[in-house]
């Protein structure tokens, strides 16, 4: 996942991250997929953190997703709206995610949350956090 060179398809990502991870991988892609109209891209994004998959669109993207050995990390970056929404909401979340977001560093563009997830059951957060981001599109 970090040579440069060797652009990974799903079915490498998903042997990458083992069960249970792979499994939280196809979970939360598919909450992007039925929620969302971005395309995911799949690009490099350095020796320190190897390949990525980023739903991205028009210049704005929603997320971006680090795969690992037996987990990944999904990075959200939230601006100044996000942050007001997430302070609305903070007593609704779990502990850890309250405790991530109070230890993360405020910079000029904001707060970038790196959330590792190992199984499912940590994508509860994700998938509202992500919604705050930006509201999902409307079901037919």
């Amino acid at each position: 996942m970090f040579d440069d060179a060797i652009k990974p398809t799903e079915k490498d990502i998903l042997y990458f991250l083992e069960k249970p991870a792979s499994i939280a991988w196809i979970d939360l892609k598919s909450f992007l997929n039925i929620n969302y109209d971005f395309v995911p891209e799949t690009t490099f994004y350095g020796k320190k953190y190897g390949w990525t998959v980023r739903y991205r669109r028009s210049g704005k993207t929603l997320c971006s997703l680090f795969p690992e050995k037996g987990s990944f990390t999904i990075l959200l970056v939230f601006g100044k709206n996000e942050i007001q929404k997430f302070e609305e909401l903070k007593s609704e979340f779990s502990q850890e995610i309250v405790q991530l977001y109070e230890n993360t560093k405020k910079l000029h563009d904001g707060k970038w949350l790196w959330i590792r997830v190992h199984k499912s059951e940590d994508l509860e957060d994700v998938k509202v956090l992500i919604t705050i981001k930006k509201k999902p599109k409307k079901k037919d």
